[in-house]
């Protein structure tokens, strides 16, 4: 799980006459063989024969674009051959090629007619930036709702825009966009500072200038860290993307663009030479996701995305490897043992009817970007045809908290995008597996932010119903005593086949999820 960056009460699935029930399916599956028989193909002995291998010192922490990583891709690959599971690409491949980039820090400064305000002080990027503007867009909160927009009446296109956070208030001291006393998605940092710079980007704006007084602090102890370690940060490479600049800036800077900031949200063209002037050096990195895919008997352009990270965090300084067996060393080995039933069930003739994607994605660990490559630039499958992600991520291990009271899974994002995919989450335990379905962390005020922090959050964030299964974390959480015989196999083979059931029913279901 990426070290970085961040409840409904169950009630019963209510489905009309036209759509069947999880008992339903399980009885029209059963003229062959049940579901219940294809989960038990995963088992203990199968996922620890595969985690022993896969989280050895073979395979050297699997750190994205290092050899240990290209070890793991093979072996991913030569067990869905094995399976007689086909490339989910179209031309046979395996794997999907993710171009990466490690950005080092840049040096330079940001000018404001004529005053220089250097990197690391009062204002922080983290990829080069070169341009000079004559004029500026203050656009406010840089806000795109239905109920309010700070984009009216103006003009952006080619010009860098100044915003800020947070989101307006009425004369009664209400939200604007809630109509209430309780704040928005806007006054989340993390949901929204994504969606302000993408409204920015498709206005045509060529940069931001984000003024957050909350998480400046925040943004210069992550850049004083990496120039401490004299580290770069990898990125995916989109030769297609528009070039594009996201600046930070402190108070200072922010008030000397437009002294009346804090108070002022009104739109307006500030007539202020701007002039951008940061250098950095790239290095190319080549890494790769690798999908497998089972074609749906009844529905095969309709797609259920299953996944896992494949990468871990490597080797240390001190030449120890972190193995990543929890992390997430266990979702990939469930994932190929519910590739491996779900096979089971297509020789006998019993589904999937939708399709099913095996999606293994690296750069996890640095950011997301296996994913964040697949979502944003190359989906193999198209996302208005995707019904659902179920993303696997630590599902091994037992959170100290926990201690005593192990059946259980932590869920997070069931409940997001569908209410339909958590009560069909909750029913399908509850008639196969009886886990305690723990929701601690899929609260929006969980300090953690695990909801933002694997790659389920960039098929979220595509509006793509999502559920996250995860353990917590525990004391060997990236470190090198990560390692096979902690895991728990047990819990290992019921937290899979809960997986497993629940992908079972949404792909075999008449309807797709409702995205509501």
């Amino acid at each position: 799980m990426k070290k970085t960056l961040f409840l409904l009460v169950a009630t019963a699935i209510s489905c009309n006459s036209s759509q069947k029930t999880v008992k339903d399916v399980a009885t029209e599956a059963s003229t062959a063989a049940s579901e219940i028989t294809f989960a038990e193909s995963i088992t203990e002995t199968e996922l620890k024969d595969h985690l022993y291998i896969y989280a050895s010192d073979e395979f050297e922490g699997r750190e994205t674009g290092q050899p240990g990583q290209k070890k793991a891709i093979e072996y991913i690959k030569a067990e869905y051959e094995k399976l007689g599971i086909p490339a989910a690409k179209t031309d046979g491949n395996y794997f999907q090629e993710v171009p990466l980039e490690i950005s080092k820090l840049p040096i330079g400064k940001l000018s404001v007619n004529g005053t220089d305000f250097p990197i690391g002080e009062h204002v922080l990027t983290f990829t080069a930036a070169n341009t000079t503007a004559d004029e500026i867009v203050y656009v406010g909160y840089g806000i795109e709702d239905e109920t309010y927009s700070s984009y009216n009446e103006i003009d952006v296109n080619g010009k860098i825009v100044l915003l800020k956070a947070g989101e307006p208030k009425k004369t009664d001291g209400n939200f604007v966009i809630s109509g209430t006393n309780e704040t928005s998605i806007w006054s989340n940092m993390s949901e929204s500072l994504t969606k302000r710079i993408k409204i920015a980007v498709d206005k045509g704006a060529i940069g931001v200038l984000y003024y957050d007084t909350g998480n400046f602090s925040r943004f210069k102890r992550r850049f004083e860290s990496m120039k401490q370690n004299n580290s770069g940060r990898m990125e995916v490479v989109n030769d297609d993307a528009p070039e594009f600049y996201s600046l930070f800036i402190d108070q200072e800077l922010a008030k000397k663009l437009l002294p009346g900031i804090e108070t002022d949200s009104e739109t307006k063209v500030l007539s202020e030479k701007v002039v951008l002037s940061f250098e950095s050096s790239n290095d190319k990195i080549g890494s790769e996701n690798v999908a497998a895919m089972i074609k749906g008997s009844e529905k095969p352009d309709e797609y259920l995305v299953l996944s896992s990270h494949l990468d871990h965090i490597g080797i240390t300084g001190y030449g120890e490897i972190n193995n990543g067996a929890d992390d997430d060393g266990s979702g990939t080995v469930a994932l190929l043992e519910i590739a491996e039933a779900f096979k089971k069930a297509a020789d006998a003739g019993a589904g999937p009817k939708r399709s099913i994607l095996f999606l293994h994605v690296t750069g996890e660990e640095k950011g997301l970007l296996g994913s964040q490559y697949y979502t944003d630039v190359d989906p193999i499958v198209p996302l208005a045809n995707t019904v659902a992600n179920l993303n696997i991520d630590m599902i091994g291990r037992i959170d100290p908290e926990r201690e005593g009271d192990r059946n259980y899974i932590y869920l997070i994002g069931s409940d997001k995008l569908s209410l339909e995919l958590h009560n069909l989450s909750e029913e399908v335990n509850k008639k196969f597996m009886n886990i305690e379905l723990d929701y601690t962390y899929n609260d929006e005020n969980d300090p953690n932010r695990f909801y933002y922090r694997s790659d389920h959050y960039n098929f979220a964030k595509n509006n793509i119903p999502i559920i996250f299964y995860f353990n917590g974390t525990h004391a060997d959480y990236h470190k090198p005593s990560d390692t096979p015989d902690k895991i728990n196999y047990d819990l290992l083979e019921n937290r899979s086949r809960l997986v497993f059931y629940t992908a079972w029913e949404i792909a075999n279901r008449d309807k797709k999820l409702k995205v509501d």
